[in-house]
Order: structure tokens, then C-alpha cells, then sequence
């Protein structure tokens, strides 16, 4: 591909990420400061440039937010703690049992601000019933690899936890809550954002069930008899969440419509395909595949460049042995569906940095993908089959490495049709 294409592609997603900044974006979306006791608490990978944000708008405050390893930010007054995403840790369990003494003995007069982005599933950890840690990860692992979608998987993790589906809220009851929250979920559903912390759910136990038995996934004798125990997930119309108001301040939503800007001011039409896109990741890449030849082929001799552009979260089934990764996994499927086709280039990452579990935010494509890696001895087809597009593009080159970028609105993608 050539290197002024993917430097376009790559523009695009720094500015999908850019405007996504809650250090640009949340200031606009905070009350006065109140006169009061005000307590801030947080969870998610957004968190800490979350509490970062508030405190350069309203000076040093209390508080306490937990993000991940790594995506720690200065703060005067906001005590930020690291901890594993996406399988939670010790250090995650410990960590959320001294949020919530943060707020235990709060009243009527007092009032908190809860900073919630994409991550606090994992990263709010006080698992039900008697699971131990060891069960929650065995659970939170077999989630992740089974394919599920995002909003199933946080159906389970909901009723396997004493904080999400609007817990934390209640745990802060009756003082007054303001939760600003950072979405990296299809459809901007608070209640699905690191699923629901401050949210009441109207999902029941059995739902829990069908899902696992869905997906096939065995689970821990604890984690069933919590299943035949009530819920501690909170109904939306709970006395206990009647204090408090959910404000999502970013979404994927805004990010694509920044880069369609971006786009259009250099000279490129945009086709927005959606900001909620789900699906396994393969095959969402074989249908966008054959999107981009049909526009190839309807706009020959037009001249002008094509971009289409879509969101949301992507899921992959592991099969293999790889470390997996939806935008990696796009990319190579995307690739091997081009099949090297003239003048189509992509890049596919998450905003957060983060593909799955690698430390990578995805990759860029081009015609030269697929040549260049049989040239050097690897196979993208047995790439694929086990997973391993994160181990194929750091073979091959193009991988996408941002490091942490300090929010999350999910995936980005965009494919350039010349």
C-alpha cells in the first residue's frame, strides 16, 4: 500500500480518537461544583484522564477511580489505582472494595460523581455469592473466547457481580449521583457501559442461563448457585437509583462523524456504514469486502476517493491458539476477501489502543498484504484459522501501535476506495 494512503487512514483514526479525549470533551458536561461534600469515583480505561478532566475544571477533589495498568493520570486530589483489563485481577478486587468504602455513610446532603467508560466490567470487581476471583476470571476468560456479543456477555457479569446492573449506585444511596460516562458500547445504552454500574437492568437469572448454555460455557458450582439466589441487579425504577442521573458525554457516534469531516474537507466522499456495527469479526469483514469492490466497480472513471467508515465492537470465536483481537482479525479477513485488489487500503483499530488482550490497536491493509507475507513465508489463511492476526502483522509490519490513548469508543474503521 502506499505510504500516503495509510498515512490518510491513519489520520483518520487519530482524529476519530482526538475528539473522543475526555480532556477536550467532558469539561462541557459538568454542573458546577457543588458547595457540599462532593466524592468522585471512577472505573474504565477513560477513568483516570476522566478524573484528570474534572480536576483541571474544578481543582483537586476527592475520590477514587480505578483504570488499566498503564493508563494512570496525574491528580492532585483523586487517588487513581491500576488494575487487569480485560480479566480482572487482585488488585482490581481490592481496589473496588475501597471505592465502595468511599462511599459507605454518605446521606441526603452529600453527592458523587461516578466516571464510568468501556473497561469497568472488568476493572469493578466484587464477585457474588462465594466465586472466588479465581472462578470470576475462569468465567470472564471462557466470555471472552466464546463469541458472545458485548451486550450478552455483560448480562452474565451483571448477576455475577455485588456492583454492576446499578449496585455501585446503590451503594452510594441516598446521597445524589452524577455519572458521566464515556460510551464504547452499540447503541449507547448506559446500561450496557461497563455494564451498568450506576444502571438499573431488567435481565433475571435465567437470562444468565440461556446465555451460557448459548454459548456453551461451563461454569463454576458458586456461580450456579448464585444463579438460583436473588438478584443483586437493580430494577430501573429502584427507590435506591431515584438520586441518580447517567450522562453519556463521548460516543462512537461522534468520533466517526469527525473523521467523515476530516474526509470530506481533503477531497473524499465518506459512507458512514454504522456506529454500532456487531458481529464476528470475519464475517462483517468478508461483507465489507465485497461493499468496497461493488463501490470500486460503480464509481470507475468518477475520479473522486471513496471512504467507508464504521464502529461498534466486533466479537471473535477462538478457534486457534492466537491471541485473537476483533480489528486484527478484521484486517486480515478483510485482506484475504480483497485478495489483493487494486486500490483499496484499511485500517481497523480500537480507540482505546487495545485490540482484545494485545497491547496493539490494530492494523492497516493494503493490495501488498497478502504478496508481502507469502513472499516472506507466512500464510494469512493459517494465520486466520488460528487466530493469530496480531502475530501476522508484527510479522509482516503493519501493525497499529498507539499505546494508551486514554479513552474508548470502540472500534474504528475505515476502508479507502481509489
Amino acid at each position: 500500500m502506499s505510504e500516503q494512503s495509510q498515512a490518510f487512514l491513519r489520520q483518520l483514526f487519530e482524529r476519530a480518537v482526538e475528539v473522543a479525549d475526555p480532556m477536550k470533551s467532558l469539561a462541557a458536561h459538568l454542573p458546577e461544583k457543588p458547595d457540599g461534600r462532593i466524592v468522585v469515583i471512577g472505573a474504565g480505561k477513560a477513568s483516570a484522564r476522566m478524573a484528570e478532566a474534572v480536576e483541571a475544571a474544578w481543582g483537586p477533589c476527592e475520590g477514587f477511580v480505578i483504570t488499566r495498568y498503564g493508563y494512570a493520570r496525574p491528580c492532585e486530589g483523586i487517588e487513581i489505582v491500576e488494575a487487569a483489563h480485560p480479566v480482572p485481577d487482585e488488585a482490581g478486587r481490592d481496589a473496588t472494595q475501597r471505592l465502595l468504602s468511599y462511599l459507605e455513610g454518605l446521606g441526603e446532603g452529600d453527592e458523587v460523581l461516578a466516571l464510568i467508560s468501556g473497561g469497568a466490567s472488568a476493572l469493578l470487581t466484587a464477585p457474588a455469592g462465594e466465586i472466588t476471583l479465581a472462578e470470576k476470571q475462569e468465567v470472564n476468560q471462557k466470555l471472552l473466547s466464546s463469541g458472545a456479543p458485548i451486550g450478552q456477555m455483560n448480562v452474565v457479569r451483571k448477576h455475577l457481580s455485588k456492583v454492576k446492573g446499578g449496585q455501585l449506585a446503590a451503594a452510594a444511596y441516598p446521597a445524589k449521583m452524577y455519572a458521566l460516562l464515556l460510551s464504547d458500547v452499540p447503541g449507547d445504552d448506559p446500561a450496557e457501559i461497563g455494564s451498568g454500574p450506576t444502571v438499573g437492568d431488567q435481565s433475571t437469572a435465567d437470562d444468565v442461563k440461556a446465555i451460557l448454555g448459548q454459548w456453551e460455557i461451563q461454569v463454576p458450582e458458586s456461580v450456579r448457585e448464585v444463579l438460583t439466589k436473588p438478584t443483586g441487579v437493580l430494577s430501573p425504577d429502584a427507590p435506591e437509583l431515584s438520586r441518580v442521573t447517567n450522562k453519556i458525554f463521548a460516543a462512537p457516534s461522534q468520533s466517526l462523524e469527525a473523521a467523515k469531516v476530516l474526509a470530506e474537507e481533503k477531497g473524499f466522499d465518506v459512507e458512514i456504514l454504522g456506529d454500532a456495527l456487531e458481529g464476528e469479526a470475519r464475517d462483517v469483514a468478508a461483507e465489507q469486502a465485497r461493499l468496497a469492490r461493488q463501490r470500486k466497480a460503480e464509481r470507475a472513471g468518477s475520479g473522486k476517493p471513496l471512504v467507508l467508515m464504521s464502529g461498534g465492537e466486533l466479537t471473535v470465536t477462538r478457534r486457534g491458539n492466537g491471541v485473537g483481537g476483533p480489528n486484527a482479525e478484521f484486517a486480515l479477513a478483510l485482506a484475504l476477501a480483497l485478495d489483493g485488489a487494486e486500490g483499496i487500503t484499511a485500517i481497523a483499530c480500537d480507540t482505546d489502543g487495545v485490540d482484545g488482550a494485545a497491547e496493539v490497536a490494530g492494523a492497516v491493509i493494503g493490495p501488498d498484504t497478502l504478496p508481502k507475507a507469502r513472499a516472506a513465508g507466512h500464510s494469512p489463511e493459517e494465520a486466520l484459522a488460528q487466530n493469530d492476526a496480531h502475530g501476522f502483522f508484527e510479522r509482516i509490519g503493519d501493525q497499529v501501535i498507539t499505546g494508551p490513548t486514554l479513552t474508548n469508543v470502540n472500534d474504528f474503521r475505515a476502508i479507502l476506495v481509489e
